[in-house]
């Protein structure tokens, strides 16, 4: 019968008792010699050790940081543990200084080694009232971990009986930023026979000399993006990432005695920002200086774009009439094209200034923390605050934000998480409340109105996310594992390539999908030919006109609201573009005629059924392909559609009971 061998890899930084934990196993039984192929001499340590018939062959690999700085430790490390492949890496860290030995942890899981940490110097950690859960800690790296003293034999037994267990590597390596794991993807379907190690090498030391142009010419593109994106070299964007990755495991695995202070300022700013009690009214107060900041700023902009607008139809209408042009033809270009797409491209500017500032806090480390802050509310629907991250892109575009949850651990959370996101309110739907929150209410209160826009789509996310869970999706939550990278000022330039990114695919999308839109409008406004424009006679007004009861509990039984919210479903932008080509007016026009069909309260009820009612075809698509079911689509849009007539009606018909109406 032959021997059992395992060979036991000991990994670490400089003096975190590595070594004197290899002297305790071997019981100093072990040769030094030189690792091979290097002129510079460092040793190498071996030793045997046998534990229940099994002989433990153990490697002291050279103490190092890291794996990612090209150093000869480091070198030889790698070297090692990818050629050699020995069945059973010990991670050895000092739960005293945790941050800082999680950062090559975090590299030997992404190296795909099969791992176990053994976390030793509890005692200096107890003594400055750092308290580590172990278990949430194994949970959050994927990996066992071991508690052990190396200078005796305190949890000895328990690390052999790891070792003995030949753990296998773990399959959940560190997610980064969205928009780093965007371009890996990408990289890996050019790559696909590259690791995703090897890969992160790639993007921070280049591209080796025998692959093909264009993955290396995919490969610098992607690192001089970065560069511009994060304002510093690729190795600091990974390095940033990963500890703000340590940071998020810290948060939810380890805590201080009330009477120990927080190391660093991004940790001093937490003790606020993240409190139990603060960190939710400031998150509140944020969100609404924003929301009155985009009102203020945006509105002489809102008001230069619509004048052009109304300039050039004036222009255009007087040129017609001179050439002589059929009524139809005017009609065409004067109520279809220029007011349809003016009355949508009228608030670029108000989106602009919204993608700006929601790139400030973003880059500045602060939506990491609103992660956290939701967390405490997300666990009572069987979700962890990491569920929260695409519903927090949802404030951009609920299509990356449904196809973000591929990062859920289980599939009960990917699949309640992708039907409560879309209730977040897309930059999409800001063009409806810009529309009518500005002619409707004094400016005082316009980015209150705003907030209670986007806090009632968190609400209702909520109350709905409950509902589900008690019903069609009991469950306990995952352990919760977030990036909170440190704070750090946004650079100008990466928040302006973000900002301007959105705000051109607002401009594509009006383009590609609103110009069609509001072409198809103004032809069913116009048919048949004769009648007039937009009338009940027309086809547009037949069907409005048939639709139009549903909505009339709702305060906004109109045909034109009714056409809007069916033309909503292709993109919610067209909602504003077919009031501006039904009514054919410009945006000021437009402001006096809603004045007309609408007040306050059903103005503020119709932006609430836009907020909540499905959302466009193309995201209603990625539900679709996320969970390859039909089943799962249609009742999705079947309970937003559902969901939001309620709530709708319960503000307006309480609003009417209260006197508002």
């Amino acid at each position: 019968m032959s021997e059992k061998r395992i060979i036991v890899a000991l990994a670490g930084n400089p003096n975190c008792g590595k070594t004197t934990l290899f002297n305790n196993l071997t019981g100093m039984r072990h040769h030094v010699g030189n690792w091979p192929g290097k002129t510079v001499t460092i040793e190498r340590k071996e030793g045997k050790a046998t534990y229940e018939g099994t002989t433990l062959e153990i490697v002291d690999l050279p103490g190092t940081y890291s794996l990612s700085s090209r150093s000869l430790e480091e070198e030889i490390t790698v070297e090692y543990l990818l050629h050699e492949k020995p069945d059973v890496v010990v991670n050895i860290v000092d739960a005293a200084h945790l941050e800082r030995n999680l950062y090559l942890t975090l590299q030997l899981i992404e190296l795909g080694v099969p791992l176990i940490l053994a976390l030793n110097m509890n005692r200096y950690a107890d003594a400055e009232g750092i308290i580590i859960d172990t278990k949430k800690l194994s949970a959050s790296l994927g990996v066992s971990v071991v508690r052990i003293e190396a200078i005796d034999d305190t949890g000895k037994d328990q690390l052999i009986q790891e070792v003995l267990k030949k753990p296998a590597a773990t399959t959940n390596p560190p997610h980064y930023s969205n928009e780093i794991e965007q371009h890996l993807a990408e990289l890996l379907k050019i790559l696909p026979e590259v690791s995703r190690w090897d890969l992160i090498q790639y993007l921070i030391h280049g591209a080796p000399e025998n692959f093909s142009e264009e993955a290396r010419a995919e490969i610098e593109k992607t690192r001089k993006h970065l560069e511009e994106i994060f304002g510093t070299t690729p190795q600091e964007v990974f390095a940033d990432q990963r500890y703000g990755y340590i940071a998020g495991i810290l948060h939810e695995s380890v805590n201080l005695h009330a009477d120990s202070g927080g190391k660093n300022q991004s940790e001093r700013i937490d003790r606020f920002v993240t409190n139990k009690w603060l960190g939710f009214p400031i998150f509140l107060v944020v969100m609404y200086a924003v929301f009155q900041i985009v009102f203020m700023l945006g509105a002489p902009f809102m008001d230069m774009i619509d004048t052009i607008f109304g300039t050039i139809s004036e222009m255009a209408g007087d040129a017609l009439a001179a050439s002589g042009a059929p009524a139809w033809v005017s009609s065409f270009v004067c109520d279809g094209v220029i007011s349809g797409v003016g009355s949508v491209v009228i608030f670029l500017p108000n989106i602009i200034l919204l993608f700006i500032l929601l790139a400030i806090l973003e880059d500045s480390g602060y939506l990491a923390r609103v992660a956290v802050i939701m967390d405490r509310i997300m666990h009572r629907l069987g979700l962890h605050g990491k569920s929260f991250i695409p519903m927090m892109l949802g404030f951009g575009c609920g299509v990356p934000a449904i196809m973000a949850t591929r990062t859920m651990e289980t599939e009960r959370e990917r699949l309640l998480t992708i039907l409560l996101t879309p209730f977040m309110s897309c930059s999409a739907r800001l063009p409806v409340y810009l529309l009518l929150v500005g002619i409707f209410f004094v400016p005082q209160v316009q980015g209150l109105v705003m907030f209670s826009l986007y806090l009632l789509g968190i609400l209702v996310a909520l109350i709905v996310g409950l509902l589900l869970r008690k019903t069609l999706f009991k469950g306990e939550s995952s352990a919760f594992v977030l990036e909170m990278p440190p704070y750090r000022i946004p650079t100008i330039k990466g928040v302006l390539i973000h900002s301007f990114e959105h705000a051109g695919m607002f401009l594509k999308k009006a383009g590609v999908i609103i110009f069609p839109a509001v072409l198809l409008m103004w032809l069913l406004a116009s048919l048949p030919f004769g009648v007039e424009y937009g009338s009940s006679e027309s086809v547009i007004g037949m069907i409005g006109s048939a639709i139009a009861p549903i909505f009339a509990p709702l305060g906004f039984g109109i045909p034109e609201a009714a056409i809007a919210i069916i033309m909503g479903l292709i993109a919610k932008e067209v909602v504003v573009a077919t009031f501006g080509t039904l009514f054919g007016v410009g945006e000021e026009a437009l402001g006096d005629v809603l004045m007309n069909v609408f007040t306050p309260l059903s103005a503020y009820s119709f932006m609430v059924f836009i907020l909540l009612y499905m959302p466009c075809l193309a995201a209603m698509l990625t539900v679709k392909q996320e969970t390859n079911s039909w089943k799962i689509t249609v009742g999705a849009a079947v309970m937003m559609c559902v969901v939001a007539w309620i709530v709708s009606f319960i503000i307006y018909q309480g609003g009417v009971l209260l006197g508002f109406g």
